[in-house]
């Protein structure tokens, strides 16, 4: 008979059973909490006496920072208490800010590729003493939102399709960045996995599945002793999530003992009586619901001062254990921007991941090594992160290029084509003629050109981008009457004003527009303003007569060569998601001519998230490098050159095309219908959907290739106390090289369970690297939290007892070893 592990009200509160909480959330990889001290409330209890309303609320809303660091968020905090401000700062990559560089780590899913908890402890230790440093007190990360659908445009800030590797790596990266001394804040709670609508779409799911899945990896931060909750810009079951108390105040405080504060999402906040009550404690980044309107709700008795007191006192709470109260915080430290390049190297190099290697095409050696081709933009710029809160300015990135003509050394021949042009070219004919390759516009002046553009019959058929680069304010461009880069709302121009194509080399500022245009004359009308300091202006256009050149240098650049890295990109931006799969602009063209040409063609992806790849079968192998932050240039010329082995596994399956997927062909699961959102999968999240229906997938959750060849053997899973198993196995290094495998074991479903169950998940885990011919003995333990299914009935975890099946593999789909092993009741 299967038993619940609590069989209590969800408004049972957490005290109660904060060891069986923190036991049950043991996974693989983990290492023990952190001891969480509780301080006494003698400090907070005087101050919450002293302070004035007024002070009180403004403690509870942003505010704009006489001395801004360039941060995201401000409080400003009491002087005459002695409350000091709190300065904000997004960090899911790094620490962002607008005044100053810091390190660029890789993306948080290149972290995630390399199933290391303790690399993710690392991660987070170089944000921690970054922010600090940076001046610094609240980071606004991690975010532990599941890769539900591969178009959600910030899949590359979080962690994985999977609850346990997602909850193992944020309470790690906690750990690490509150080590430190700086406040972390999980976000964004709960079930924003998409940007399109994300701040009106309503999302119902059903409670099995919203705690089996998305809720893991919150509650596991919890365990870790997060800080700070950021609640999400979406409804769930009708309510905003910053208003909804079932999320808030059932869930996060009452069932988990979240003894911190809950921020909004930057104006993600609705109101004022019902958010406060509800459990939101902040109200970022303005106070235009928790200043005045706040302030009139308790003044005419709608609010009891009690609940204010209340949301105060949960800041002033972990302020004190930070110690910003009494002056115990350690001073602020130095930056140390060797040892953040050191760590954004190994995350680089640990979450690099093989997806193909025809014919041994890698590592490149002799005639290899050579004489190669560098094809693609991204080859020669430096693709360090993706746009919007996640965009790091780093103190410096070197270009693939440089670093691949470096490790070949002088004996070889390195040639450079770009493939494809990211900044266009001068614009064709204008009458009369203009200098759009460099305007000047003084300071306090405006430049006006009213003219004809003649489109000729060369620049080919079909859609023009145009581009306009520019350094100060946008100038207005108007094609046959038509604003080609009209301003948008604030949100959308700040976050696409971040990313790889967003600025050009020199600096300036890079927006494009695409339409059709007839050859012939059409009228152009150009408004640029100098502003206060001047600006420079250019006018640049894309047609598929410049594609087609640039795709012809590129192939004659890879007939000449031995052979080629093609480096093929997707830039992601917070704010949108990818309307399609598919490669971006001409690089699905670029890439068959180059394969075409040259099929020794490696294909190195930066990309945030899965790609389909309709060319995968003429390339000789495919690296996936995401946004691989500061170092990612020096890691990939290792990894090509083998220097180093690709020790990435994928935490998201890569679908074949855009019709088989989780989320395809059902818009009530993606992105939505009629304003409401149904995650009608269910527990059949990522892997576990394709499992579920039979559908073969391009890549494999768990996949990813070595340099060399691993052996398993000896696998035997035996029942361990506390209702979990324990699985032990032998790993051989059968190959001639160091290498990195990633064992994985699956369990299949509870005979004992009438609960919905996947037909298998993830269980456990171990990241391993073994000299050639070494073995060794792995133990794994698979807690009974994972082999658990949440009980809305008994509003319980209830241990999925009986004969289950447990399955060794190198991933979802490559399963080697098969036991079958008993799960005792508690």
């Amino acid at each position: 008979m299967s038993e619940p592990y609590e069989n209590v009200s969800r408004r049972t509160t957490l005290r109660l059973l904060t060891g069986a909480v923190a036991a049950a959330a043991a996974t693989t990889g983990s290492h023990a909490p952190q001891a969480r001290a509780t301080p006494g409330h003698g400090r907070v209890d005087q101050l919450l006496a002293r302070l004035t309303l007024d002070e009180k609320l403004s403690l509870l809303h942003g505010a704009k920072d006489p001395h801004s660091l360039g941060q995201a968020g401000f409080v400003p905090g009491v002087p005459r208490l002695g409350i000091p401000p709190l300065r904000l700062a997004d960090g899911p990559a790094g620490v962002r800010l607008r005044t100053a560089r810091a390190t660029a780590l890789p993306a948080p899913v290149m972290l995630a590729s390399a199933f290391d908890p303790a690399l993710a402890r690392e991660y987070g230790r170089v944000i921690g003493h970054e922010g600090r440093a940076l001046g610094q007190d609240v980071l606004l990360s991690p975010m532990v939102n599941l890769i539900r659908t591969p178009y959600a445009g910030r899949n590359f800030e979080t962690f994985a399709e999977d609850p346990l590797l997602s909850a193992d790596l944020v309470a790690e990266e906690i750990r690490g960045i509150q080590g430190e001394g700086l406040i972390a804040t999980v976000k964004h709670f709960a079930l924003n996995n998409q940007e399109k609508d994300r701040t009106t779409v309503d999302v119902r799911v059903d409670e099995q599945a919203l705690h089996e899945t998305e809720l893991r990896g919150f509650e596991a931060a919890v365990t870790a002793g997060a800080g700070a909750v950021m609640g999400a810009y979406n409804k769930v079951g009708g309510v905003h999530a910053c208003e909804n108390t079932e999320l808030l105040t059932g869930i996060l405080r009452d069932r988990w003992g979240f003894d911190g504060w809950v921020m909004s999402d930057w104006d993600a906040t609705h109101s004022a009586a019902p958010a406060l009550t509800a459990g939101l404690d902040m109200e970022m980044p303005s106070g235009r619901w928790f200043g005045e309107p706040l302030h009139r709700a308790v003044r005419d008795g709608t609010v009891p001062e009690t609940t204010v007191d209340r949301a105060v006192r949960r800041i002033l709470t972990i302020m004190e254990r930070f110690g910003l109260l009494d002056g115990t915080a350690p001073d602020r430290p130095a930056r140390d921007a060797q040892a953040g390049a050191r760590v954004a190297y190994r995350v680089a190099v640990a979450g690099a991941t093989l997806l193909r290697n025809h014919d041994a095409t890698l590592p490149l050696a002799g005639p290899a090594a050579l004489s190669l081709a560098v094809i693609g933009p991204t080859g020669a710029l430096p693709f360090v992160g993706g746009g919007g809160s996640a965009h790091v300015v780093p103190d410096r990135a070197a270009s693939p290029l440089e670093e691949i003509t470096a490790r070949a050394g002088r004996d070889a021949r390195v040639t450079y084509a770009p493939g494809e042009d990211l900044y266009g070219r001068p614009l064709p004919a204008t009458a009369p003629g203009a200098p759009f390759e460099e305007v000047t516009v003084p300071a306090g002046r405006t430049w006006t050109y009213d003219g004809t553009l003649i489109a000729e019959e060369a620049d080919g058929p079909g859609a023009w981008t145009f581009l306009v680069h520019h350094s100060g304010e946008r100038p207005r461009v108007l094609l046959d009457g038509t604003d080609l880069f009209p301003v948008r709302d604030a949100m959308t121009e700040l976050f696409d004003g971040f990313g790889l194509a967003a600025t050009a080399p020199d600096g300036l500022k890079v927006r494009r527009a695409t339409l059709a245009v007839t050859p012939g004359r059409h009228t152009l009308r150009v408004v640029a303003k100098g502003g206060a300091k001047g600006q420079v202006v250019r006018l640049r256009r894309i047609t598929a007569a410049t594609r087609a050149a640039d795709v012809a240098d590129a192939v004659r650049a890879a007939r000449a060569a031995h052979s080629v890295v093609l480096f093929a990109y997707e830039d992601a931006i917070e704010g949108r998601d990818r309307t399609a799969l598919a490669l971006p602009g001409n690089q699905e063209t670029l890439i068959d001519a180059v394969t075409a040409a040259n099929p020794r063609t490696t294909v190195v992806l930066n990309t945030s998230s899965a790609v389909t790849m309709p060319w995968l079968e003429r390339t000789g192998a495919v690296l996936q490098m995401y946004y691989p932050g500061q170092e990612g240039a020096a890691a990939t010329a290792a990894l090509l050159f083998g220097d180093t082995d690709p020790g990435g596994r994928l935490t998201q399956t890569f679908p074949v095309s855009d019709s088989r997927h989780p989320t395809a062909g059902d818009p009530r699961r993606y992105p939505g219908s009629g304003g409401v959102q149904e995650y009608t999968e269910g527990v059949r999240t990522g892997y576990r959907w394709y499992d579920a229906e039979d559908v073969e997938p391009l890549f494999p959750f768990g996949h990813g290739l070595s340099y060399t060849t691993f052996a398993y053997a000896g696998l035997v899973v035996t029942p361990a106390r506390g209702g979990g198993l324990t699985a032990t196995f032998t790993v051989r290094n059968t190959g001639r090289r160091t290498g990195v495998t990633v064992p994985q074991l699956y369990v299949g479903p509870s005979p004992d369970l009438a609960l919905d169950q996947a037909p298998r998940i993830l269980a456990g885990y171990r990241r391993l690297e073994l000299p050639p011919g070494r073995m060794r003995r792995v133990t794994v333990p698979i807690a009974a939290r994972t082999l658990s299914c949440w009980d809305p009935a008994r509003q319980a975890w209830v241990l999925g007892t009986g004969t289950r099946t447990v399955r060794l593999g190198t991933s979802a789909r490559d399963l080697r070893l098969t036991v079958r092993a008993r799960v005792l009741p508690l």
